[in-house]
């Protein structure tokens, strides 16, 4: 190979592997300052590149925020999936375990999960995002559809869409109050952290899910 291919080949991968770069650099900022903390030009010099080479792929700090939630909402949906799948045919078990990835998911992905619903921070018309968010989104609903015997093309009933709302509140609600580290408290009374959160609060919690009027 010439050494001019060997150049090209060189600053292709380069090019390739900032894309990476700069969505790491992102979460590691929302991580350390959130997401109101996060600068272009911040994710710029932790990348190593000058605060104009990102707008080569992301044009300003809403498109990096957008992909940054684009690869949220992908990995969330298949984590809810894989839940979903993990409830076999009983909806409310489907429900339980959906619950359970979610909640993991956000202690695993915290600032992905900070962003991802915080809309104002980044650009919703950032492609393949509003499709990708809504296919995480009707995982839950199709489990939901499944407990009210509802057909696919149906629409959702007001006591349906209701529990909807309600499943959905319970689980997000118990996914950002212990990432605020609400729960601490009552974790070190058992003697234990985000472990006994997850082992014990979390189950005790989902078993009051609500179960669905037909």
């Amino acid at each position: 190979m010439s050494r001019a291919k060997a150049a090209v080949k060189k600053r292709a991968y380069h090019h390739g592997d900032l894309r990476d770069q700069l969505v790491a650099a992102a979460e590691a900022i929302i991580l350390e300052r959130g997401v109101e903390g996060f600068t272009l030009r911040e994710a710029a010099r932790r990348a190593g590149v000058s605060p104009a080479a990102p707008a080569h792929h992301f044009k300003d700090a809403k498109g990096l925020l957008g992909e940054v939630a684009l690869r949220g909402f992908r990995d969330f949906g298949e984590a809810l999936d894989a839940g979903d799948r993990r409830g076999g045919d009983d909806p409310y078990r489907r429900l339980m375990e959906q619950g359970n990835a979610y909640v993991n998911f956000a202690l695993k992905h915290p600032a992905r999960f900070q962003l991802m619903f915080a809309h104002g921070k980044y650009d919703i018309t950032y492609p393949g995002l509003a499709e990708t968010g809504d296919k995480a989104f009707r995982v839950l609903e199709r489990a939901v559809r499944a407990a009210y015997a509802a057909n696919p093309g149906d629409d959702l009933s007001p006591d349906a869409y209701g529990y909807l709302m309600a499943v959905w509140s319970i689980v997000h609600g118990f996914a950002h109050l212990t990432l605020g580290g609400e729960f601490d408290w009552a974790a070190r009374q058992r003697g234990g952290g985000k472990d006994t959160i997850l082992k014990h609060f979390l189950p005790l919690t989902l078993k009051h899910l609500p179960l669905p009027s037909r």
